[in-house]
């Protein structure tokens, strides 16, 4: 009975710093080239999504807020870039890593899979693949603010 009580109290204690590991990704980082910054939050369904929230040049030529002009979806390439979710689905497997998320570029209209590691608590390394994560590309995310 009380080794029954200890690994209660054992799983107690330990459920919280495993939330605390996978909300570490929560924050704003800049991407690989730092022309924005996406928010990264938790979602409802507990996966992890991010959203456009800062960008180096939000408007066009015209003055015009930046809109999704590379989607091949007509109705979504008239989106405004500010506040698009670019990243969707990312579950916490341990260990500082992520998969099964999907990544949108809005530079090429084209969504991938992703996966993502934490490699300190300002670096996020995200690689967007398509089929099998070998043959992709992985970009590396700063931390920032908004």
């Amino acid at each position: 009975m009380k080794h029954i009580i200890f690994t209660i109290l054992a799983l107690i204690i330990c459920l919280p710093a495993f939330a605390q590991a996978a909300n570490r990704i929560n924050g704003v980082w800049y991407n690989g080239e730092k022309s924005s910054k996406i928010e990264i939050s938790q979602s409802e369904d507990g996966s992890f999504i991010g959203n456009i929230v800062w960008l180096r040049e939000a408007n066009d030529a015209k003055g015009n807020p930046k809109i999704d002009i590379h989607n091949p979806d007509e109705k979504l390439a008239k989106r405004q870039l500010m506040g698009l979710q670019v990243l969707s689905g990312l579950k916490y497997n341990g260990k500082s890593k992520y998969s099964g998320g999907k990544i949108y570029d809005p530079k090429s209209g084209k969504t991938y899979s992703a996966k993502a590691e934490m490699v300190n608590n300002n670096t996020l390394a995200l690689r967007g693949f398509i089929g099998i994560a070998l043959a992709g590309r992985t970009d590396t995310w700063i931390r920032t603010t908004k």
